[in-house]
C-alpha cells in the first residue's frame, strides 16, 4: 500500500492511502483535530465523502484501528475448536455474477468446498438458508470451511478484489 502525505497550508493534512484494485482512500486531518475521509475509485475523479469526524471522533477510530481496542490476530496461527476449518463473513460484491441466483443455482458448497450456515441482509439474518434463497449484491454470507475453502468463496463472490 502507497501512502502519500501533503501539507495544506492553513487546513492540515492530507494523506491518501493507494489500496488495491484503483480505490483510493484520502484523509484529510485539519488543524483543530477535525478528520474528513473520502474514497476514490478510478472512474469517479472527485471522489466521495464517506466520514466527517470531530476530534475526539477521529482520535477514537485512530485507536480502534491501532489495535488499542482489539488486538487482532495473525489467523495462520488461530486455533478454533473446528479443526481446520474457519467461520467467516464474506460479502456478496456488486459484480457477482451469484447475485440474483439462488444458493441451490450457484452451487457454492461444491464450486468452493464452503458452507453457507447463514445469510445477513440489511438487519435481516436467514440461518440456514434454503437452497431457493435468491442471493443479492451486498448480501453477508457467514461460511463455514477451510481457509482455502474461505478464499476461493470470497475470490468467487468478490470478482474485483
Amino acid at each position: 500500500m502507497t501512502v502519500r502525505e501533503t501539507d495544506i497550508p492553513g487546513v492540515g493534512r492530507k494523506f491518501e492511502l493507494d489500496l488495491s484494485g484503483d480505490t483510493t482512500v484520502t484523509a484529510v486531518v485539519h488543524h483543530d483535530g477535525r478528520c474528513e475521509l473520502y474514497r476514490r475509485d478510478s472512474a469517479d475523479a472527485d471522489g466521495e465523502k464517506i466520514l466527517d469526524l470531530s476530534s475526539d471522533q477521529a482520535n477514537k477510530l485512530g485507536s480502534i484501528l491501532e489495535g488499542a481496542y482489539f488486538e487482532s490476530v495473525s489467523t495462520a496461527e488461530l486455533t478454533v475448536p473446528l479443526g481446520d476449518a474457519i467461520i467467516e463473513w464474506v460479502e456478496v460484491g456488486r459484480d457477482a455474477t451469484q447475485a440474483g441466483k439462488t444458493l441451490g443455482e450457484t452451487d457454492l458448497r461444491q464450486a468452493t468446498g464452503a458452507t453457507v450456515i447463514a445469510i445477513q441482509r440489511g438487519e435481516e439474518t436467514v440461518p440456514n438458508p434454503a437452497a431457493e434463497f435468491e442471493l443479492a449484491a451486498g448480501d453477508l454470507l457467514v461460511a463455514v470451511g477451510t481457509r482455502e475453502e474461505q478464499q476461493a468463496l470470497r475470490e468467487l463472490l468478490s470478482p474485483t478484489a
